[in-house]
């Protein structure tokens, strides 16, 4: 999970105090993907004065949508600004059942079919564009799990770097029932941690970018756990996990990180904590550190692909 259908409450301040929406940068574009017939809305920023050295595909979790890699309550937060800067393409998906295709998938779809679609849709933009060294996946809580699972079935084509991975791990902290307090409102303190966390503003922005989460998705999640094993092992290129400090949906602890990991057993999988993070660290303070740290691996993985090809 990656959000409530409607935002955590706000800060007691942040109704006033935050900077309005900041203004739509020229350099990320709305665009549309076929994807397998189904259309696929995402935001796409590409290098200005170079080819791309790779694509940065940005896949949201549930409750959310591409906008959560492009925050808007403070300049330093967008993925898709770093990676364009930086060299990179970067394209965040709407996945399947939301977006452009949530009125033809008004349940959503399940994790298969989510990644048969992706791979439709990526074998579409390949088409058009150019994609360096290849794809490399940064997915945050469910939305990694679709990217494991992709990666698992090959669904990024041959040319796919690696994976990194936010907000997901293979045994839950709590119980799938919490989506929501008993109330029936959000139990906004497991998506998002203390709100010192996030830039003045989140709150009020985060309102275009929650969205309820589809009901399929929400049948599935129960069954992680027992789907993890198996995607783990067909996995054949470096993956890394990062657990936010305050992250309260997935156990991350030394015996449960070394479980996870033993799981790999076709990959090298690397492990790293972020501190001053909530499960949503895309959207806060820590936003930056992150996505350079996500980056830096991406640039690893190519290093050693190529020492491996020389």
């Amino acid at each position: 999970m990656t959000g409530p259908p409607t935002p955590a409450p706000p800060a007691p301040d942040d109704a006033t105090t935050g900077p309005a929406a900041l203004p739509a940068d020229p350099d990320v574009r709305r665009i549309t993907l076929d994807g397998a017939g189904i259309p696929l809305s995402a935001l796409l920023a590409e290098p200005r004065h170079a080819p791309p050295r790779a694509v940065v595909v940005a896949v949201h979790g549930g409750g959310m949508r591409a906008g959560y890699f492009h925050g808007r309550a403070h300049p330093t937060l967008s993925l898709l600004d770093l990676g364009a800067r930086l060299g990179y393409t970067v394209l965040a998906l709407d996945r399947p059942g939301y977006g452009a295709s949530a009125g033809r998938l008004p349940l959503g779809q399940g994790l298969a079919e989510q990644s048969a679609t992706l791979a439709a849709a990526l074998t579409a933009f390949a088409d058009g564009h150019r994609t360096g060294t290849g794809f490399f996946a940064v997915a945050h809580s469910y939305g990694g799990k679709l990217a494991l699972r992709a990666a698992a079935e090959g669904a990024f084509g041959p040319d796919l770097i690696g994976v990194d991975v936010s907000g997901i791990g293979h045994r839950p902290a709590v119980d799938f029932s919490r989506l929501s307090a008993s109330d029936g409102r959000p139990n906004g303190s497991l998506h998002w941690g203390p709100l010192s966390l996030y830039p003045p503003g989140t709150f009020r922005l985060a309102g275009t970018l929650v969205t309820p989460m589809p009901e399929r998705e929400v049948r599935e999640m129960a069954h992680w756990p027992e789907q993890f094993a198996g995607i783990a092992t067909r996995i054949r290129v470096p993956v890394r996990f990062t657990f936010a400090e305050h992250e309260r949906w997935w156990r991350h602890d030394g015996q449960t990180v070394a479980a996870m990991t033993a799981l790999f057993t076709g990959a090298t999988v690397t492990v790293d904590r972020q501190l001053a993070a909530g499960h949503n660290i895309s959207l806060g303070w820590a936003a930056r550190s992150y996505h350079l740290r996500a980056l830096g691996f991406l640039e690893e993985c190519v290093t050693a692909r190529r020492a491996r090809l020389r």
